[in-house]
């Protein structure tokens, strides 16, 4: 007997409370929880048909159901395949659009630099938003297993960990489960004591690893929080006597080959994509530069925007005497074109 959609989604909102109370699941709670707007006498028969055929079970006779392994089996066939095939897909798309990105933002950095006779910086994308999407472990053999980790804007993280306990299958099935339902949706601040102890009582034997799981999410989290910075025209520095000092030069020079440095700077700037202001052009003059090295320089900003909450900066940097019409004018129409690109890549 194959299930219809309402017995699949009775089974769903089963699974899902007890994963979150460890508590049998009674039809009067089911009728709250789901969407279906079934009365408790219709849900009780569905119930009934489903322990029939072995998806769910009833532990004491005064008591609601609780999934099998066979209902635990039946979930994540049905109801969590389509996010195993976005997963798949994810990763190969990513792959491709990396290195078209890195390409496009390195080109983006020798046409400025080229059009403005300046030196040119540009980051790559910055999430400000980076919940969990959602969490896929699969078992390598009795002690390892691949977790891959889908952050929101599709990044995706492979980690390999450890078990300290042997591993079975149905074990790794409920291990998926209980972490999609406790960390789907949450940022890594959002995940306090409360909620780890709530989901390691719902693990049994497996406490370690999925401590070893929270923490490739954070350092998942961490990386995607890291930019890298592309540099051209360098060297266009020294065409102006006012910074081709040879002390100045050394050290605006070094600025833009060290990427550390770099980063430092473009943080610095305190670009906050949520102010309408900054979303513009952003001139810093000597000073106002909070880099030590860029005080004899102006430098000219512009954020660009792939989606919301995913952004990175386009920089020119030049003498305080720089040509602030054409270098404004260059990054407006540099933003225009971006700006298309990342729509038709939308479409």
């Amino acid at each position: 007997m194959e299930l219809d959609d309402r017995k699949l989604k009775i089974l769903q909102a089963i699974i899902k409370n007890y994963l979150e109370t460890g508590e049998p699941v009674g039809s009067r709670t089911i009728s709250k929880y789901t969407d279906l707007n079934l009365s408790s006498a219709t849900i009780r028969n569905e119930m009934a048909d489903l322990e029939e055929l072995g998806y769910i079970v009833q532990p004491h006779t005064s008591a609601g159901r609780i999934p099998t392994d066979k209902g635990y089996r039946l979930y994540v066939d049905t109801m969590m395949q389509e996010k195993v095939d976005e997963v798949n897909t994810m990763r190969d798309d990513l792959l491709e659009k990396a290195d078209r990105m890195e390409n496009l933002l390195q080109q983006v950095a020798k046409m400025l630099a080229a059009n403005t006779n300046y030196a040119t910086m540009v980051t790559t994308p910055k999430y400000r938003s980076r919940k969990i999407k959602f969490l896929q472990l699969t078992d390598v053999d009795e002690y390892q297993v691949l977790a891959v980790i889908v952050l929101e804007g599709n990044i995706v993280k492979n980690r390999m960990l450890k078990s300290d306990v042997a591993l079975v299958k149905e074990d790794v099935l409920k291990l998926n489960l209980a972490l999609n339902t406790f960390l789907q949706g949450l940022d890594i601040e959002e995940i306090n004591i409360g909620l780890i102890q709530k989901l390691k009582s719902q693990v049994g034997a497996y406490q370690e690893l999925v401590s070893e799981i929270l923490d490739a999410i954070a350092t998942a989290i961490q990386e995607e929080g890291d930019i890298r910075v592309y540099t051209s025209g360098a060297t266009n520095i020294l065409k102006y006597p006012e910074l081709s000092d040879m002390n100045k030069a050394r050290d605006i020079l070094s600025t833009l080959e060290n990427k550390e440095e770099l980063t430092q700077f473009v943080d610095n700037q305190d670009l906050d994509i949520r102010s309408d202001e900054k979303r513009g052009i952003q001139v810093y003059i000597g000073d106002e530069n909070k880099v030590d090295s860029m005080k004899d320089c102006s430098v000219v900003t512009a954020t660009y925007e792939i989606e919301e909450g995913i952004y990175g900066k386009v920089g020119i940097i030049g003498p305080k005497r720089m040509d602030y019409e054409r270098v404004v004018g260059t990054l407006q129409n540099m933003m225009g074109q971006l700006d298309d690109i990342f729509k038709n890549k939308k479409s």
